[in-house]
């Protein structure tokens, strides 16, 4: 899996370097507010939990990317790393799961009227850490995930403004144990639900 993400790394960069030449690259950033999926757990011999889905916190991500315009439509890959946060309710305590990734997505665009535009694609992530405050968290299923982005958004000369929806297509959980105090066992959903604010400029 890592060897795919370098050679989807390489690819974007060469994609940038030519859109350099024809249409541009830039810098990105912007916040995210994001929810993860069911945590199932149970606390000492009690009967199993289902917290069904996370409470929505703030993250954040910057990044890079490059465009292609081709009339009315374009495409438009990004590498990009993102800080998400969720709480749940775990024995009474508000936990936060926090999770570190590197995001490829590769956009394709379609102007609609003046600045407004709209874009879907795929987004290629790859886990770095993640972290369940409090318990020992094991390592995802899988480091390398697909998801889906769907959004809008205005360019305003060099500086463009979108929001956008991201949802992980394939389940990917992570195992948690307590610690010495609370004898808590489970495992969590670390798959991506959230809304996504950002703002570029084109270098």
């Amino acid at each position: 899996m890592k060897k795919t993400l370098l050679i989807a790394v390489c690819a974007l960069m060469s994609i940038a370097a030519f859109a350099q030449k024809d249409s541009g690259f830039g810098i990105k950033a912007g916040l995210n507010y994001n929810k993860n999926g069911d945590l199932i757990g149970a606390v000492g011999d009690a009967a199993t939990n289902i917290v069904e889905g996370s409470e929505g916190k703030v993250g954040f991500h910057v990044g890079v990317f490059g465009k292609l315009n081709f009339s009315k439509l374009y495409l438009k890959p990004e590498l990009v790393y993102t800080k998400t946060s969720s709480s749940y309710d775990v024995d009474g305590t508000s936990t936060d799961y926090d999770i570190s990734k590197l995001d490829l997505p590769v956009l394709l665009g379609l102007k609609v009227i003046g600045p407004v535009h709209v874009f879907a694609g795929p987004a290629f992530q790859y886990t770095l850490q993640n972290d369940l405050d409090g318990l020992s968290v094991n390592d995802v299923e899988s480091d390398f995930t697909v998801g889906l982005h769907l959004g809008v958004g205005v360019n305003l000369g060099n500086i463009g403004i979108d929001v956008r929806y991201e949802r992980g297509f394939s389940e990917n959980e992570a195992n948690f144990i307590g610690n010495n105090v609370t004898d808590i066992t489970g495992r969590v959903d670390a798959r991506p639900e959230q809304i996504i604010f950002g703002v570029s400029l084109k270098l």
